[in-house]
């Protein structure tokens, strides 16, 4: 399912959007990609 996630830039862990929105100076969102199935 692609998505943002929060990642924390001080401690490199990941953080609810709530968090991001109220520390947006200390945090960043990354873009989540869905993983293509490959056919066989």
């Amino acid at each position: 399912m692609p998505g943002k996630r929060g990642r924390s830039a001080s401690t490199g862990r990941f953080v609810k959007q709530s968090t991001v929105k109220r520390h947006p100076k200390t945090t960043v969102n990354e873009s989540t990609k869905s993983k293509s199935k490959k056919k066989k």
